[in-house]
């Protein structure tokens, strides 16, 4: 059995995650979807937990998907789950950079391997910390985001009137 593993903060899980673990799905036999608090990045807006959540309504339709929140390596969590591989969505090539770097790392550190799966174009400007900006001062998100967090969102920041 194929087992992919998608890592990332999630912090919100956006239509271009969303599109990796779809196509992923497509690929392996069971995906994992790990919600990672990353240290380097800014104080998260949804806690693991929540995250967790918005994340297994979003991919509910998908049969063969298990989420998990983690705070450890990945290359851990990738044994933990027997990945086969980890799967890695690009938006644009400033993301290979960095992504290379991270994959030949896990590669050297468990002997997994990463597949990088390239964003349609539809959604290779969708970021998380975008998304949380044009929420934060009253934009619509909703074309951009799964409906649960969408919802969340607009908890988080209840638009007031001008």
């Amino acid at each position: 059995m194929t087992v992919g593993l998608i890592p990332g903060s999630f912090d919100p899980f956006h239509n271009g995650h969303l599109e990796v673990v779809e196509r992923a799905a497509l690929i392996f036999d069971e995906i994992v979807v790990a919600a990672i608090r990353n240290p380097q990045k800014s104080e998260a807006l949804f806690d693991l937990d929540e995250r967790r959540v918005m994340i297994s309504e979003s991919c509910a339709h998908l049969a063969k998907v298990t989420i998990v929140s983690i705070s450890k390596l990945l290359v851990d969590v990738a044994r933990d789950v027997n990945a086969t591989a980890i799967v890695k969505g690009l938006r644009a090539v400033s993301d290979f950079e960095s992504e290379l770097q991270m994959a030949q790392m896990n590669r050297s550190l468990s002997g997994v391997e990463t597949l990088f799966i390239p964003s349609s174009s539809s959604h290779s400007f969708i970021s998380s910390r975008l998304l949380r900006e044009v929420a934060r001062y009253g934009g619509d998100v909703a074309p951009f985001v799964p409906p649960v967090v969408a919802a969340q969102l607009a908890i988080k920041y209840p638009k007031v009137p001008s």
